[in-house]
């Protein structure tokens, strides 16, 4: 979600030639498809043009600093089961492609465009005076913290004066360059069937990322809950106000659980979570997914017993690459796809005598 971009022929040539002999990768593999249930020998494979198309990325995407720390991880999580199983994910580069198509993908929050394009320009002038304060080393986080609220205030508050409606909301995902990685659909409905939470953490506005699920995967998942900033609209569509406390870059996390609320809401689809929130908090072992190291932080508020931390590094790999080794138990380069969660996934659900 931040900084240089590096185009996709570099990313291919720094992920093969400079980092290919840092990467281990655990043989256990057992892919599986959306219909498969997580009991002994009841696996089934991918296809077998998806499982080579998947082999081949886990041979040049896949970095493991410490594999003896994420199979006991492994070992611990499944032997409590997927009842004790949540998964906490960021969604912008995260669930979402960096790269389409030789272009930069649209955050939720960037690809917005409202009706009155005065209102835009404005957004766009907080967030490059905001955004840098952001990312300061010489600003305290209490000072950030307020900085952050700020923003996000005034920000808010240009879409309620600027008319924004449910239907610009429409239009503008329909144009929007986003698209969901390969392999997220069969994750959700993986979870789904095991009845494994899975909470989409966003500080941008939880009715794009509805509408954006609704455009492109075509239907809800009863296990999905979006914690993010949620809008309020009049009978006519029309923004009249922001509901309950604002979640911004540095509060994103579960102390915001409250905020949570059923995917697809805006069209009246209920499917909520099974759990409330107390029993999604009863679940200590935690699949956290992400793109930037402060992800990490989005499970706390949570006194979780085990974590899995998965991080997408997008961009910038060359730099970065050391720092999210230590940060994430797994991190996967170049724009991966989702089969590699999956994989994971399939094990944690497993039972001990798989």
């Amino acid at each position: 979600m931040n900084t240089a971009f590096y185009n996709n022929f570099y990313i291919n040539a720094v992920t093969h030639h400079t980092y290919i002999h840092n990467i281990i990768y655990n043989t256990r593999s057992c892919f599986v498809d959306h219909r498969v249930w997580c009991r002994k020998n009841s696996y089934r494979p991918l296809p077998a043009a998806a499982a080579e198309r998947t082999k081949m990325e886990k041979a040049d995407s896949l970095v493991i600093d410490d594999r003896d720390s994420l199979e006991k991880k492994k070992t611990s999580i499944r032997n409590a089961g997927p009842q004790k199983l949540q998964v906490i994910a960021d969604f912008d580069a995260t669930l979402t492609r960096y790269w389409i198509n030789g272009q930069r993908g649209q955050s939720s929050h960037g690809l917005l465009q409202q009706e009155n394009p005065e209102y835009d320009d404005k957004r766009q002038k907080l967030y490059e005076y905001y955004h840098p304060l952001e990312f300061s080393p010489t600003i305290s986080i209490e000072e950030k913290t307020k900085l952050m609220e700020e923003w996000w205030g005034k920000t808010h508050s240009l879409l309620i004066e600027g008319g924004l409606t449910y239907s610009a909301i429409k239009k503008s995902v329909s144009k929007a360059t986003i698209a969901f990685r390969e392999g997220v659909v069969e994750l959700f409905e993986y979870l789904e069937e095991r009845d494994v939470p899975v909470l989409i953490f966003s500080a941008g506005l939880a009715d794009i990322i509805e509408e954006v699920l609704k455009q492109k995967l075509h239907r809800s998942f009863k296990n999905v809950k979006i914690v993010s900033n949620r809008m309020a609209f009049d009978t006519d569509g029309r923004l009249i106000s922001f509901k309950g406390k604002t979640i911004h870059v540095l509060n994103k996390n579960e102390h915001a659980l409250d905020m949570a609320a059923p995917i697809h809401d805006q069209s009246g689809d209920s499917n909520g979570l099974a759990d409330d929130n107390a029993s999604v908090k009863s679940r200590t072992n935690v699949l956290l997914l992400g793109d930037h190291i402060g992800d990490l932080g989005m499970s706390d508020g949570l006194n979780y017993e085990n974590r899995i931390a998965v991080g997408f590094l997008n961009d910038n790999i060359e730099k970065s690459l050391a720092s999210y080794q230590k940060a994430f138990d797994v991190v996967y380069l170049n724009d991966a796809s989702m089969w590699g969660v999956l994989d994971i996934v399939s094990q944690l659900c497993s039972s001990r005598d798989d």
